[in-house]
C-alpha cells in the first residue's frame, strides 16, 4: 500500500471542528485513502453513496435523524458524496450539530460537490485535493533509484494508481479511463450534450502543452465561441483534467499580461487523449512531456505540504520566456525544464534586471528530486 502524502495533512486537521472534504478525479484512490485512514481507528462508520440504500440515509433527513446517524461514531466517512441530493444542506446540518465526530467526505469531482456544498456549508468545511500518485510518494514506497529507472515510463503512461500497480495493461487502463471516466461528470453537468466538442477541445489542449494557449485560436479551430472555450476549460479544471497557469507580469511594458498555459494533471491521460504511447526516442514532444510532468508534480508538492506559492509562466512579446515562475512571500524562483540535460539554458537578462529578488534553477533528470522535495525547517 503506497502511503499518500495527503494523509498527514488530513490527520493534522482532525479535531478542528470542521468537516473534511477530499476532492479528486475518478479512479485516483480516494476510497483507498479512506480505508487507510480508517485502519486502526475504533468506532468508525462508512457510507458508500454509490449504493442507493446508503445514499438514502443522508437524503431529506432532519437534524435529529442526522445526529442519531453520525454522533455514535468517532469517525464518519461519506464516500462519493456528490451522489447525495442536497449534500450541501446535509453537511451544513451536520456541521451545525457541533459533534465530536470527525466527518470526512469524498467526491469524484468538484463540479457537483464543491459548487453545491460551498454556499450552504460555508465556514464548516476544510477542502483538500487528491491527485494521481506523485513521484515522491512512489519513491518513498520504493526508492529514488527505482523511480529514476522508471522515469521514461512515467512520462508516457503517467501516475494513476491502476497504471502504476498494473503497468502491463497501462495502455488499456488509460484508454478506459479516458473513454469512460474523463468526461463523465462534465457531460452530466448543466445539460452539456456535445461530447465531440469537449473531446476536440481536450485534444487541442493536449497538442499545446507547454505553449501559450489562445482562446481565439481554439475557438476558430473547434468552431465554438471564445466564451464557450473558456467556460469549458474552466469545467475541465473542475474535473481535474487540466489546470491553467497565468502569465507573470509586474512592471514591464513588453510582458505578456493575459496569457495562459494549460497543463494536464496526468501525462498518461494527455497521451491517451492523443492515442500516442510511443516511447520517448520516437517522439517529438519529449520536452513538453517533461515540462507537463514537472509542473504537475510541483502542483502536487505544494498542495500536499500546504504551500501557498503562486505558479506562473513568463514571456515577453519578443519571445523571451521562462517555463515556470513561483512566487512565495515576495520571493521569485524561475525554473526552466530540460529533458536533455546537455542543453544549456540561461535566464533572460531582461527578467533578471526587472526582478532582482530571484533565484534560478534548471530542472533536468539530474536535478528534479530537489525540485520535488520540501526543504526541512
Amino acid at each position: 500500500m503506497i502511503q499518500r502524502l495527503l494523509q498527514k495533512r488530513l490527520t493534522d486537521a482532525y479535531r478542528r471542528g470542521k468537516i473534511i472534504v477530499i476532492l479528486g478525479p475518478r479512479q485516483v484512490g480516494k476510497s483507498t485513502l479512506i480505508e487507510m485512514m480508517a485502519a486502526g481507528q475504533k468506532n468508525v462508520h462508512s457510507l458508500n453513496c454509490d449504493n442507493e440504500d446508503e445514499r438514502r440515509l443522508l437524503q431529506g433527513r432532519t437534524s435529529t435523524e442526522l445526529h442519531q446517524l453520525v454522533a455514535p461514531y468517532d469517525f464518519f466517512f461519506i464516500d462519493e458524496a456528490q451522489r447525495v441530493r442536497n449534500i450541501g444542506l446535509t453537511l451544513k446540518m451536520i456541521g451545525d450539530l457541533k459533534l465530536n465526530t470527525q466527518v470526512i467526505v469524498t467526491g469524484s469531482s468538484s463540479l457537483d460537490l464543491a459548487d453545491e456544498i460551498n454556499e450552504p456549508a460555508t465556514g464548516r468545511l476544510l477542502h483538500y485535493n487528491l491527485f494521481p500518485f506523485s513521484l515522491t510518494e512512489l519513491a518513498d514506497a520504493t526508492s529514488r533509484l527505482e523511480e529514476g529507472r522508471l522515469l521514461e515510463s512515467r512520462l508516457v503512461y503517467g501516475l494513476y494508481p491502476e497504471v502504476v500497480n498494473e503497468p502491463e495493461v497501462a495502455r488499456e487502463t488509460l484508454i478506459n479511463l479516458t473513454n469512460n471516466y474523463l468526461y463523465k461528470d462534465l457531460l452530466a453537468f448543466r445539460g452539456i450534450k456535445k461530447p465531440d466538442v469537449i473531446t476536440n477541445l481536450v485534444r487541442a489542449l493536449a497538442l499545446q502543452v507547454g505553449s501559450e494557449v489562445s482562446y481565439n485560436e481554439l475557438s476558430n479551430l473547434i468552431g465554438i465561441d471564445k466564451v464557450t472555450v473558456e467556460s469549458y476549460i474552466n469545467l475541465l479544471e473542475k474535473c481535474f483534467v487540466v489546470f491553467r497557469l497565468n502569465s507573470f507580469s509586474r512592471n514591464m511594458r513588453n510582458e505578456i499580461r493575459k496569457g495562459k498555459k494549460v497543463y494536464f494533471y496526468d501525462n498518461g491521460i494527455r497521451n491517451a487523449v492523443l492515442s500516442n504511447f510511443a516511447p520517448l526516442e520516437l517522439r517529438s514532444d519529449a520536452g513538453a512531456l517533461w515540462e507537463n510532468l514537472m509542473v504537475s508534480e510541483r502542483v502536487k508538492r505544494n498542495a500536499y505540504h500546504g504551500s501557498y506559492a503562486q505558479l506562473y509562466f513568463w514571456r515577453t512579446h519578443e519571445g523571451k520566456e521562462i517555463d515556470l515562475v513561483e512566487e512565495m512571500d515576495g520571493r521569485l524562483t524561475a525554473f526552466e525544464f530540460k529533458w536533455n540535460e546537455k542543453k544549456k539554458s540561461t535566464l533572460p537578462k531582461v527578467f533578471a534586471e526587472s526582478y532582482p529578488n530571484y533565484t534560478y534553477q534548471v530542472i533536468n533528470r539530474e536535478t528534479f528530486w530537489d525540485f520535488l522535495s520540501v526543504p526541512s525547517v
